[in-house]
């Protein structure tokens, strides 16, 4: 899918839609884009902080939530970090396996701690 595809929502219900806000419209379509045309980087530093675990091993899921939340944690500076990490263990708690919050939260306090913010 490309990107200016992905950004009309056509894959997002009516009422989630709705419920969006102009605030939250614009953040999302920024989140996504800003991840997807940094995914090189972004993904060089994911593989950076993986301990005993292979990239091309990370399940879906777990990578969609690393990769966005790696993004917030380089170019979101207004953003305190743990904000982003807490943000990321709750939509993996969701929408992850039994551990991927563990994971998530270990990966992205490695992450954190390496750029000292």
């Amino acid at each position: 899918m490309e990107l200016e595809d992905l950004l009309k929502f056509e894959w997002v219900s009516q009422e989630t839609k709705e419920r969006m806000g102009e605030e939250s419209d614009a953040f999302t379509r920024l989140l996504i884009s800003g991840t997807i045309e940094n995914c090189g980087e972004i993904d060089k530093v994911i593989k950076k902080h993986l301990i005993n675990w292979e990239f091309e091993r990370l399940n879906k899921v777990d990578l969609a939530i690393l990769r966005i939340s790696v993004y917030s944690l380089l170019y979101q500076k207004d953003i305190h970090p743990t904000i982003i990490i807490d943000e990321a263990v709750d939509i993996s708690k969701e929408f992850g396996t039994d551990e991927s919050y563990k994971f998530v939260n270990a990966v992205l306090d490695n992450v954190r701690k390496t750029l000292k913010v």
